[in-house]
């Protein structure tokens, strides 16, 4: 997905950051490119730093290993090179110079994978100055960025890669009907948020339903007060996305150079992106009812839901979400906190899973972030109870492969096949079992975290000379 879209970005003649020949800048925010002389916007001006941590060669032996993709395999060997996952399976020969790690008695699964994250946005533990989660003062804010809010030296980063996250989605809240960009996060220690950008993963959008942007809005007496007007008002702002993409493709399409190109208007242009199927929609919504609305909606506007997130009433359209190809992301038995919560069920994500929608776990915590592998335990065994069989190869897809497919990164990464990158973590137990720990955690196959080596912890300024400075 994530060759494609950057595929299609050029097929939209939209200008990437490459220093195209007689590129300039002209004062609409955009610039011209491609030597026709046309005005475009370069859709990623911020771009990924991303490089990844120095790597050894490393041969993990006797393990049982979880491709994160349905296979569960004993005394099994994962070999990692180049940053690469080089090969799995038995027996495998160590190359020259390759550190050996003793896996016997020990799980090993792709690294873990959060789609629903606001560390370094609502950085923990959290003070009111840090707060950048959250641009409540409008309800349609498509323009603003998270990555514009991210703080690297959030501690949450090294106590999530404490519990083998690997890569996090951050997200605006969900306030506004239209929160903003998210971004895909390496979790590596940076100074600079770019540093952290997963390379070329797709943008996304945060959209909110229900009680949130009604309730926000609506005590100041503005809309949307309802959810009629939660709709009307995604619907708006829909319509003027349709009328600014129109008017972009006019121009472009006529090829003069000396025409006035559009107005660039920066909120239009993110939802012009997904418009244009290169920017993923990630949607909080809990109730049934709502999902199917928004899934008419978006056939309404020619779009695609990627992502349902806190869907606790799921369980009640897998079949529709399947049809869809959209995905849900659930917490395992958080709910009843608020009315469109109240109808949770703790065999939500089997359910979903069962109804053969892409379905996975999610945190939308500093905490829970920490042990998303023991939120998948809990919801498996809930999916059992019920009598639903589910494989624990197929349950370890809840927190790598299927969040990766959400995020359109799976090309990448969220399982151990060779070729993608060496995102791996080596358990002290089994992944589902309350005492696993995570003991070594690879990113590209830099080993970023090692339980043994207290010299492999991250000391941030905020944690600096506090009590448990680089203990995890």
């Amino acid at each position: 997905m994530m060759a494609g879209a950057l595929a299609g970005l050029a097929a939209l003649g939209l200008a990437a950051c490459n220093g195209d020949a007689g590129e300039t800048a002209n004062g609409n925010g955009a610039s011209t490119g491609n030597g026709d002389g046309l005005v475009r916007f370069n859709p990623d001006p911020y771009p990924s730093t991303y490089t990844p941590f120095p790597s050894e060669v490393v041969l993990i032996q006797g393990a049982t290993v979880f491709d994160g993709i349905g296979g569960e395999f004993e005394n099994y060997d994962v070999l990692m090179q180049d940053g690469r996952i080089a090969g799995i399976g038995e027996g495998l020969e160590a190359p020259d110079g390759a550190t050996i790690v003793d896996g016997r008695g020990r799980y090993v699964t792709p690294g873990v994978i959060d789609i629903h994250s606001h560390l370094g946005v609502y950085p923990s533990p959290g003070v009111s100055a840090h707060s950048d989660g959250n641009e409540i003062t409008s309800p349609v804010t498509a323009e603003v960025w998270a990555e514009h809010g991210v703080w690297p030296q959030d501690p949450g980063f090294d106590t999530a890669l404490a519990g083998g996250v690997t890569t996090l989605h951050v997200l605006p809240g969900s306030a506004n009907l239209f929160g903003g960009r998210g971004i895909t996060l390496r979790n590596v220690p940076s100074r600079t948020v770019q540093g952290m950008k997963f390379p070329d993963a797709p943008y996304t959008l945060k959209m909110a339903c229900g009680e949130n942007p009604k309730r926000v809005y609506g005590g100041q007496g503005r809309a949307p007060g309802s959810r009629m007007g939660n709709m009307a008002g995604y619907r708006e702002a829909w319509q003027r996305a349709v009328e600014y993409r129109r008017a972009w493709h006019r121009y472009w399409d006529a090829g003069d150079a000396d025409a006035t190109p559009p107005t660039r208007n920066l909120e239009l242009d993110t939802l012009m992106g997904v418009l244009e199927g290169e920017i993923l929609i990630q949607m909080h919504c809990y109730r049934a009812d709502e999902m199917a609305l928004v899934l008419d909606m978006a056939d309404e506007f020619d779009y695609q839901v990627t992502t349902f997130h806190h869907a606790v009433e799921a369980y009640k359209i897998g079949d529709m979400l399947a049809e869809r190809d959209v995905c849900a992301a659930v917490w395992a038995d958080w709910g009843g906190f608020k009315m469109e919560a109240y109808d949770s069920i703790n065999e939500n994500l089997a359910l979903v899973h069962a109804a053969g929608a892409c379905a996975m776990i999610h945190s939308d915590d500093q905490l829970g972030i920490q042990r998303l592998n023991q939120e998948v335990a809990k919801a498996l065994a809930a999916g059992r109870r019920l009598g639903i069989e589910v494989s624990d190869g197929e349950a370890v897809a809840w927190f790598t492969s299927n969040p990766a497919r959400g995020l359109g990164i799976f090309d990448e990464t969220g399982s151990l096949e060779a070729g993608k990158r060496a995102d791996v973590v080596l358990w002290s137990a089994h992944p589902f079992s309350t005492y696993a720990v995570a003991d070594h955690v690879y990113i590209d196959g830099a080993l970023m975290f090692d339980r043994e080596d207290p010299a492999r912890r991250t000391v941030r300024d905020f944690t600096l000379g506090q009590p448990g400075e680089g203990v995890l």
